[in-house]
């Protein structure tokens, strides 16, 4: 007999154990989000920034002492002889590449400031309630930190290059290594702060390069009056153009020379003989910082919103969707599917419209430059009608250098607002084509703007059979020729078709009215940010503060900077540094005068000179007012841009009839005028 006995060992429960409950609900583990702290780097800034305001108050101690050692010598054709003037902004022929990376590197950190914790250097942890203040003292902050910078390329001495270039490989080289050191930061993207501070590093790295460069080819001494830049544009308005140049721009061009024509125009090519004034360059190239900040902002704002909303789908938006009535399909993970690729779509197009934003800015600024220059070139001549829609005085006003000090700032800021609303424009016109006519016809559902548009087609091909119908009877019907001339025939059916047809005209109009309003805001959205053309209509323009800005800018511009008024000073200089007996070696062949005698070659010197003179002044009409004999025959209200004013013919009709009270003056005047000629 077995008498065995089973054992039973207790069963113990274990709590951790999830072994079964693993296998039933088995899913993959997800990566933890990745998460940026903030970062320290080796070098701090605030101690930075101690040793280079020092550093940069030395420097300027130097400059300062250079200048007033070298005023004494200075010129009426030098550049800046004081640390106080960073740059002559009216010299055609200055040295633009410091001022634009100075310019640009300033920018730069303003952008950076927009989103920045902590302003200034100085202070970390800023509160809320003074970040503003803090922002506000960091708009002069800086640029009085990079001013030494400018100062340095100005003053034209080969210490002041030294000192930019140790100046521009410090700041260089301490953000590198800052950024070397924290490539990650927590502000908005992991990245945004290295791609941001690489137009910082550009500006930076060229500066160096330049003041290395400048330091070994030595100060530029033909600048301003010194160069041959003004001699050679007066040289060019004088030239005589060829009959080949003016019969080759007759010639009927064919269709695709018009069609190349079209991209060429926005297509900026320098010429030789003519200098962009440096405040225009200043503003093109801070304007293209500009495209890189916005654009760069309005990629790191979305498109990492957008990739975590992506990856964070599940099945429950089957259920979310649900509530809302919205069924795309019975399975949840063919939910989960379309809605990831709705979102992939929705990333796909916001950056095509940030793309075509960008391109069309920089297609509109290469446009503005070619406009700048057209513009410029035609006030040079005269041409007040083509920019001013009335009779404008070319001369410094007050709120013309208000407008000219504030019109790099005014282009850049318009620029920004207007990428920004170009990139929303652009966006739902994707999302537009996208998600109602791409994506329906390619799936083959959800045709709503095809099913609206398939129960209109009466209403569509009455008003194309009414249309093709008054094309063709007024054409055919209505014209007659005759003669080689043009008139109206068949009056009587033309009063009847006009009466007829006067209700579907309306139905017409109505969508000529939407396909207007859709034309005209395309129109003023792309060219938002050109200050250069007004969006308003020619009466009105005066009503468009960024047109006006630009218009009272270019009138300063051009009183102060006229390339013919500088090669007259010019002349007038060397006749000053050479003696007399170069001034009347030029007064001899002006007027055509020798000394043994008058000769053919003489009369015909003296007739060139005249004509040549002429030409001059019939090109550059504001010149006329400058000249000595009107300036003392006239007041200066008396010439307009070089025309006299036929309203002042009164008041000089009185002073003849005046008595001569003062026979000395009258005397004196044809001397003065004979001195002058």
């Amino acid at each position: 007999m077995n008498n065995s006995k089973v054992e039973f060992e207790p069963f113990e429960y274990s709590y951790y154990d999830y072994s079964d409950w693993y296998s039933n609900n088995a899913e993959p583990t997800k990566p933890p989000k990745e998460v940026i702290l903030s970062c320290d780097p080796t070098l701090d800034d605030k101690l930075f920034n101690i040793c280079m305001l020092s550093v940069s108050l030395v420097v300027m101690l130097i400059l300062a002492v250079l200048a007033r050692k070298n005023k004494f010598c200075q010129g009426f054709t030098r550049g800046s002889s004081s640390i106080f003037s960073p740059a002559n902004f009216l010299d055609q022929t200055q040295q633009k590449g410091v001022a634009m990376a100075v310019f640009g590197l300033v920018f730069s950190k303003l952008s950076m400031l927009v989103i920045a914790p902590d302003p200034l250097p100085f202070s970390k942890d800023t509160s809320a309630d003074s970040k503003e203040y803090m922002k506000i003292m960091a708009i002069f902050y800086y640029p009085l930190l990079y001013y030494p910078l400018l100062v340095c390329g100005t003053l034209q001495h080969k210490v002041g290059y030294v000192l930019g270039a140790l100046l521009s490989f410090s700041h260089f080289g301490v953000l590198v290594w800052q950024k070397f050191d924290c490539p990650k930061t927590p502000e908005i993207y992991k990245f945004y702060a290295l791609l941001a501070s690489l137009p910082q590093m550009g500006c930076l790295l060229y500066l160096c390069v330049q003041f290395v460069i400048l330091f070994v080819k030595g100060p530029k001494t033909d600048e301003d009056l010194d160069s041959s830049y003004y001699n050679a544009y007066v040289k060019l308005t004088l030239k005589k153009k060829s009959s080949s140049v003016s019969s080759s721009a007759t010639d009927k061009k064919t269709l695709f020379q018009r069609i190349l024509e079209v991209p060429k125009s926005y297509i900026y090519v320098p010429e030789k003989v003519f200098h962009f004034p440096i405040k225009l360059a200043v503003s093109a190239f801070v304007s293209f910082v500009a495209i890189y900040h916005v654009a760069l902002l309005l990629v790191v704002l979305v498109v990492p919103v957008l990739h975590i909303v992506r990856a964070g789908i599940d099945e429950n938006i089957a259920f979310l969707l649900l509530g809302f009535g919205i069924i795309l399909s019975d399975d949840r993970m063919e939910v989960v599917k379309i809605v990831t690729f709705y979102t992939w779509l929705l990333e796909v197009c916001y950056l095509c419209a940030v793309s075509l934003s960008l391109l069309v800015s920089l297609i509109m600024l290469m446009k503005s430059m070619i406009m700048h220059r057209t513009n410029l070139r035609g006030l040079y001549k005269g041409e007040i009608y083509s920019i001013y829609n009335s009779k404008k005085t070319i001369r410094p006003s007050r709120p013309g250098i208000v407008c000219w000090m504030g019109l790099t700032g005014y282009q850049t800021a318009i620029i920004c607002v207007g990428m920004a609303i170009q990139t929303v424009v652009f966006f739902i016109c994707f999302l537009f084509l996208v998600f109602l006519i791409i994506v329906p016809v390619f799936y083959g559902r959800n045709l709503f703007v095809f099913d609206i548009l398939g129960r209109a087609w009466p209403v569509w091909v009455t008003l194309l059979l009414v249309s093709a119908l008054q094309h063709v009877t007024a054409k055919f019907a209505f014209i007659k020729r005759e003669a080689g001339t043009r008139d109206l025939n068949n009056r009587e059916s033309l009063f009847l078709l006009t009466y007829l047809l006067f209700l579907i005209n309306v139905v017409m109009g109505l969508i000529v009215a939407i396909w207007r309003v859709v034309i005209t805001s395309l129109y003023n959205i792309i060219h938002l940010g050109r200050v250069d053309l007004s969006l308003l209509h020619r009466t009105s323009e005066a009503y468009d503060p960024a047109y006006s800005y630009y218009t009272n800018a270019l009138r300063v511009e051009v009183s102060q900077s006229h390339p013919v008024m500088k090669a007259f000073c010019g002349l007038l200089l060397d006749i000053m540094v050479e003696g007399g007996r170069v001034g009347q070696k030029i007064k001899d062949a002006e007027e055509g005068i020798q000394v043994n005698g008058p000769s053919k070659a003489a009369h015909t010197r003296r007739i060139r000179s005249r004509w040549q003179l002429m030409y001059t002044l019939v090109h550059n009409p504001s010149l006329l007012g400058f000249r000595k004999h009107f300036q003392t025959s006239q007041t200066a209200e008396s010439i307009l841009n070089g025309t006299p004013n036929h309203t002042t013919k009164t008041c000089s009709k009185k002073e003849a009839n005046k008595p001569a009270a003062e026979p000395e003056q009258s005397t004196e005047t044809p001397t003065n005028q004979d001195k002058t000629d």
